[in-house]
Parts: C-alpha cells; structure tokens; sequence
C-alpha cells in the first residue's frame, strides 16, 4: 500500500517538476522567449496608450428596475397563488414573495444594463492606433501590453 503511495507521489512530483520548467514564461521575464510571448511576430499586440470609460448613457432612475421588477413579481406571485388555493392568506402571501423576488431580480437586470464600458486606444506594434470597447479593463490600464483579438484587449 505505502510503494503504490509512494510511486502516485513520485509521479505527481515528476509531472509537477516538468511543467514548472517547460519554457513559458511571462512577456515581462524574458520577452521573446517561450511560447506565445514572442513580440516580434505579434501582429495584433500593442501598447495601451488611453483609456476611457463611456457612460451608459441612461438617464432612468437606480429604483426603476425594483418598481418595475416588484410590480411584475408582484402580478405573477397573485396569479399563481390564485390558481393553486384558495386561501387568502397563502394568495397574499405569494403576492409579497413574488414582489420581493420580482424587485431583486428587477434591480439586479438594471445594474447589469447599465455598466460602464470602456473605450480601450492601442497603439499596434505596426504603427497603426485602433480602439476597443468593453465592459471590464482585466487589469488593463494605460501603458499595458495588450493583444487585441475577438474585439476587446487582453493583458499579456
């Protein structure tokens, strides 16, 4: 029992041993050497020279979405309570547990529309500017080395 343990270790450290001494490593620590770090074939990467945040452009209030949402869940919590007893009680409460739910998700559908993007300027490696849009930075910020793929700027 303890050789079979003892071999599961020994290969699990072999495997473990080989990975960390593989060759890749980060654009920082010796560009141009390992995989996929290589920044003089890197077509689509650049350097980050602005960012700007673009803002939702909505003007409705931050409490739409919960009236809204709680109205909803509100008219459907009322008319499942309805068709499923008879009680008053049990409709009544169905109708404050359906506008409870109704208002979260309300609110939460609201917040999730109207996020701040941002717009990303690259300076691609050829010379040329292009700007990207997208919701989060990923730890992007001015100055970055980015690639720019599938429309949006990922940090190297």
């Amino acid at each position: 029992m303890n050789l079979r343990l003892l071999g599961v270790a020994t290969a699990s450290v072999l495997a473990l041993a080989g990975c960390a001494t593989s060759g890749y490593g980060t654009a920082g620590a010796g560009a141009g050497v390992g995989y996929g770090n290589s920044t003089a074939n890197c077509y689509d990467c650049g350097t980050v020279t602005r960012i700007e945040q673009v803002s939702s452009g909505s003007n409705v209030p931050n409490a739409t979405g919960a009236v809204l949402g709680g109205l909803v869940g509100a008219a459907a919590g009322r008319t499942i309570a309805e068709n499923q007893t008879d009680s008053e009680g049990r409709q009544n409460t169905a109708t404050v547990a359906g506008a409870v739910a109704g208002a979260v998700a309300g609110n939460a559908i609201q917040n999730r529309t109207q996020a701040a993007s941002y717009n990303v300027y690259v300076r691609m490696q050829d010379g040329r500017t292009t700007v990207v849009t997208q919701n989060d930075l990923g730890g992007i910020r001015e100055g970055s080395y980015v690639r720019v793929y599938n429309g949006r700027a990922w940090a190297r």
